[in-house]
């Protein structure tokens, strides 16, 4: 599964669903052993973070927004995706 980016132990990625089982934009995001599945608009799908962990996730997600639905459509088209800069 492609990673977008890594910044602060989160590993975010986000996978190829062409016709996928969610059919919502999302990413995947793990850290220490957790995963985070979130909807590009913010919704929880399935699973958690710790607290503090998730909100500098939301942040990385605001700021990229439009990197992550580019990156979206590139995949689920079968195109390369492209990596996000990490959040400092």
């Amino acid at each position: 599964m492609p990673v977008l980016s890594t910044f602060y132990g989160i590993i975010v990625r986000m996978y190829k669903e062409i016709g996928g089982r969610h059919n919502l934009p999302h990413i995947h995001a793990e850290y220490a052993g957790d995963e985070i599945v979130i909807a590009l608009d913010g919704t929880v799908l399935e699973g958690e973070i710790p607290k503090g962990k998730r909100k500098l996730l939301e942040a990385w997600m605001e700021i990229h927004q439009e990197d992550l639905e580019a990156n979206w459509k590139l995949l689920s088209n079968g195109e390369q995706f492209f990596r996000i800069d990490p959040l400092r």
